[in-house]
């Protein structure tokens, strides 16, 4: 069986029996979207490989300990442990940054684009763009939601478990955000369709 079709349970069960390839496939399947989930709040590509690093070393640590429970829901104890250690960082510089693009990183570099032509191409790439001003503009209560959400995949009960939240006031902050985008999005004459 290819290992693409492992579950995340049995690629742990096999890292656990001694088969180090089980924890090599399974970070490799889920290093991007942590590491951008990370880079999203810390604005930072050394930062943010450095605290990926600390994830993994985390993530090994519990297995190890046996602290880890086989649930099906390991992207989402991965992206929380990612979380608090960047809150932990933050806390320990007593600050707490905004998201914001700079030349290294673009919120909306990881969104696929598929070969449509290079008109259609440029017309996504400048919605891309313009919703990121927008989302940019947005509490980060909010922005953060949407991103998890819409970037991380993430269900409402894996971002209330993470961001310590109610599921209720997650869904809030979702609906909030959207109306403020298309609010933002009249108030700025940005167009967010490809119509």
């Amino acid at each position: 069986m290819a290992v693409n079709h492992l579950s995340d349970d049995i690629l742990i069960t096999n890292y656990l029996a001694g088969d180090e390839n089980g924890i090599k496939h399974l970070f490799l399947r889920y290093e991007r979207r942590l590491f951008t989930s990370i880079l999203i709040l810390v604005r930072q590509r050394d930062l943010a490989e450095d605290l990926l690093q600390d994830t993994f070393i985390r993530i090994i640590n519990t297995f190890r300990q046996g602290n880890y429970k086989h649930e099906g829901k390991f992207l989402g104890w991965a992206l929380r442990i990612s979380h608090n250690l960047v809150i932990d960082h933050f806390r320990k510089n007593n600050r707490m940054k905004m998201i914001h693009d700079t030349d290294e990183y673009q919120l909306t570099e990881n969104l696929k684009l598929t070969d449509d032509g290079i008109e259609k191409d440029i017309i996504r790439k400048q919605t891309h763009h313009n919703l990121k001003l927008l989302i940019e503009m947005l509490p980060y209560e909010q922005r953060e939601v949407l991103i998890m959400r819409h970037y991380g995949e993430l269900s409402f009960k894996e971002i209330a478990e993470i961001t310590k939240a109610s599921i209720n006031t997650c869904l809030g902050r979702m609906r909030y955000a959207l109306i403020n985008l298309r609010k933002l999005a009249v108030e700025h004459n940005v167009q967010l369709t490809n119509d």
